[in-house]
């Protein structure tokens, strides 16, 4: 009977369906011998029923006919192995997958035998087993609708009593393997779409609304494993440190994406289920008792792991009532949720909280964390507050739409409650009004945390006053990044309007002693080694904090609070004494000066500009040395043709041993400058061709104090790698290496000689120098930039500009 089996017949024809359901009839037992033909045979039914869905009708009404699925269920309590067992899965897998007529998905789901395959006792150690399983339960949840639903559940009466398909499915929902919970998290999210209203009410009831709880607590375990992450890698940080923290972060949050898909399902109760368990599993006992501020005023970097799970969970699970609660929580001292609770530490490990914090309420610890806290901890809470104030549906706050009396806001900054109601009655849970004291009773009864609110009597205009506060004493900080001034900035910008009477003198005051303090360090910038990139590093950093503080939503993603550390360590050791290490201080200094020059203008009601307000190119001096060179607007370039009218002959070795006879030129160009070096051409006096340039800027010329004549030129890079995108790669490549100097030693004939090309030297800088203040004097003082025709606006391509004589 087997050697028949392979006897030439069409493949894909109706006989050879017929052929190999007979043979199939006909098996009694499986064993070794018929056990290829068995798999085989189940294998090629799939095929043919799949090619017949598309092609001839009849293929099927024979497969119904015959009761073909009968015959798989026969072979299925036949095997002893595990191979039938996991063809038969395929075979019915791909047939569910590919057929396309209603009526053959009608058979296939009816008679029970789809729901036998479920419910079958599998030997699921067998990790291929339950693979298939898995991927055949997935097959089916994806043909579910409101029609075919009812065939897969027993019901009793107008309620469903039984749902294999969900109930089998959910039990591998925290299986340890990741492919296995992705497969489950899609079974059940293609029940929760059906919208069958009986489905629905039997997910809800016990015991089956324990797996949304089950799912927080797993979330909660999750979350636990990712502090002993951060905390091992800090302790031991090692070359894949932060792609691990990358994976673990996408994890979490792949997760919570779970959590919103399934409230988004529209499933009554379940967002309550869900925002019960979050609320009681997680926030309450494990993330806000983390937000403390020890008695010595300590600011622990243990709460960072904190900061970011509450920003990803209001971030991404959008149900209104969780960030009520959660917003409603920020009055508690972190006491409040301490009795009885652990929260995380910095060396990853839980902790019994002691209750040893301070009195203050949670958002005057966020508060402390902006105005002391490290870059960590400042960039955290302004995530938590910046997520707070503009998540959407209904969450959304920013001043832009004039949606600022509401609850959130009231929790950060203190608006008058009552006044509009944050969600609709028809969102909001039990009808229950949005004021924030409905959501303290509700923390008291049905969370169970009796304890006042530390905040509770005191004037709404002293939260606005706490929160804009705090917010400009962080844009006067001097020991936090630029970067997350301006993440600061931008809330304060978002709030001001709605604050007026809360920013006082003294907030503008601080400002601009802050603005003329970072004004008067640009000034000595300009004297500094990279005087020559100040002006286009100033255009370009306006362009962006100018779309940052326009922008309708923070910059960031919340892991950027946990990558913090990794980002500022990645780019390789720069010496401090490097050119590099100046260009960086220059970055953060003009990042820092740009803020404040544009919060000192919106604060003044003013419309910021495009291009920051600085003066044109001016005219080159009389007897310029470019000029006299035959240089253009793009400079000296190796192999061109300069004249040498203005030149010092030298010498120099750019290799041991090679000492070229050559002809040394310093040359500035309105706010660009060159050193230049050139060979004499033989049959053409007095010009050369370029051999090597740098960069005028920098340059640092220092006569040899036992060779008065030997100058010493330091030699820096011609751009900053980390600002210019297209050489950032490389630069952390190459490192160290990469961020040291170079330098060039030129040897004069005299004493005299090499101080006349040591004047040359100076006098260039100087003139360059001189053209980069002229044309930022409006930037340095407030009032005359603010009054300033709009001719005066500068232009990127305008830095390399040139007037004629």
């Amino acid at each position: 009977m087997w050697n028949s089996f392979w006897r030439s017949r069409d493949r894909f024809s109706l006989d050879q369906l017929r052929y190999l359901t007979d043979q199939l009839t006909k098996v009694q037992i499986i064993s070794e011998v018929n056990k290829g033909f068995v798999i085989e045979a189940l294998r090629s039914i799939a095929e043919l029923i799949t090619y017949g869905d598309q092609h001839d009708p009849s293929y099927f009404e024979f497969f119904m006919e015959k009761q073909v699925m009968g015959e798989f269920i026969r072979v299925l309590k036949l095997t002893g192995t595990v191979s039938v067992p996991l063809q038969l899965l395929q075979t019915v897998s791909i047939m569910v997958q590919n057929l396309k007529s209603e009526h053959a998905i009608y058979y296939m789901f009816s008679n029970e035998y789809i729901n036998y395959l479920i419910t079958y006792p599998f030997d699921f150690r067998n990790e291929e087993l339950l693979s298939y399983y898995i991927s055949f339960l997935r097959a089916i949840s994806g043909k579910l609708n409101k029609n075919t639903v009812s065939l897969l559940v027993k019901t009793h009466g107008d309620e469903v009593v039984s749902f294999p398909l969900y109930v089998e499915a959910i039990r591998f929902a925290f299986h340890e393997e990741s492919m296995v919970r992705t497969a489950v998290r899609a079974i059940t999210l293609n029940v929760y779409h059906v919208g069958d209203d009986s489905v629905n009410r039997y997910i809800t009831s016990t015991p089956h609304k324990d797996y949304f709880a089950n799912l927080v607590s797993f979330f909660r375990k999750q979350s636990l494993d990712f502090n002993k992450l951060l905390s091992d890698t800090q302790l031991n940080p090692g070359p894949d440190s932060m792609s691990a923290i990358i994976a673990a972060t996408d994890e979490i949050e792949d997760n919570l994406y779970y959590f919103s898909d399934v409230v988004s399902a529209g499933i009554p109760d379940v967002g309550r289920l869900i925002t019960d368990s979050i609320m009681m599993v997680l926030i309450f006992p494990l993330l806000l008792p983390s937000l403390r501020v020890m008695p010595n005023n300590d600011m622990q970097d243990g709460a960072a792991p904190s900061l970011y799970l509450l920003c990803c969970i209001l971030r991404i699970v959008k149900i209104k009532d969780l960030a009520n609660t959660i917003a409603g929580s920020l009055f508690y001292p972190s006491e409040a949720f301490t009795k009885s609770s652990q929260g995380f530490h910095s060396d990853g490990v839980l902790v019994q909280n002691d209750c040893t914090s301070s009195n203050l309420s949670l958002r005057e610890v966020l508060l402390a964390y902006v105005t002391k806290g490290s870059d960590v901890l400042v960039l955290g809470s302004l995530s938590v507050l910046a997520i707070l104030l503009q998540t959407k549906d209904g969450l959304g706050i920013l001043p832009q739409r004039k949606q600022h009396k509401k609850l959130l806001l009231q929790a950060l900054v203190g608006e008058s409650s009552g006044e509009e109601q944050l969600f609709s009655s028809k969102s909001n849970r039990d009808g229950i009004g949005t004021d924030i004291n409905v959501y303290h009773i509700k923390i008291k009864e049905q969370y169970g945390v009796s304890f006042l609110p530390s905040d509770v009597g005191i004037s709404p205009r002293i939260h606005r006053f706490q929160v804009i506060d705090a917010l400009v004493n962080l844009s006067c900080r001097t020991n936090i990044s630029a970067e997350i001034l301006w993440d600061g900035g931008w809330l304060l910008r978002q709030l001001l309007p709605y604050s007026v009477s809360e920013f006082n003198w003294r907030h503008l005051e601080l400002l601009k002693i802050s603005y003329k303090s970072y004004a008067s360090a640009l000034v000595e910038e300009v004297r500094g080694i990279w005087s020559d990139l100040l002006i286009s590093v100033l255009c370009d950093e306006w362009r962006k904090c100018k779309r940052a503080m326009e922008s309708s939503s923070p910059r960031k993603e919340p892991n950027c609070i946990l990558l913090l550390p990794w980002k500022i360590s990645s780019g390789g050791h720069i010496p401090e004494g490097s050119s590099f290490a100046a260009g960086k201080r220059m970055h953060e200094l003009v990042k820092v000066f740009v803020l404040l020059h544009q919060l000192q203008i919106f604060t003044l009601g003013r419309t910021l500009t495009e291009q920051p307000l600085i003066y044109p190119p001016g005219d080159l001096p009389a007897n310029c040395r470019a000029q006299g060179s035959g240089l253009d607007v793009s400079g000296p370039k190796a192999g061109t043709e300069v004249s040498l009218g203005h030149a010092v002959p030298c010498r120099i070795a750019f290799e041991r041993g090679k000492e070229l006879h050559v002809y040394f030129l310093a040359i500035s160009l309105g706010i660009s400058g060159w050193l230049v070096v050139a060979e004499e051409l033989p049959l053409k006096k007095s010009h050369g061709v370029v051999r090597a340039v740098a960069p005028l800027a920098g340059c640092n010329p220092r006569i040899e104090d036992n060779h008065a004549m030997w100058l010493h030129l330091r030699i820096r890079a011609s751009s900053l790698p980390f600002i210019d995108p297209v050489h950032f790669k490389d630069f952390r490549k190459k490192k160290t290496r990469a961020s040291v100097d170079g330098r060039w030693t030129l040897a004069f004939k005299d004493e005299e000689t090499c101080k006349s090309a040591f004047l040359m030297t100076v006098e260039e800088i100087n003139f360059l120098s001189n053209e980069v203040h002229r044309r930022l004097k409006p930037l340095l003082d407030l009032e005359t930039s603010i009054d300033l025709p709009g001719s005066t606006f500068c232009s990127p391509k305008d830095s390399y500009r040139t007037h004629p004589n």
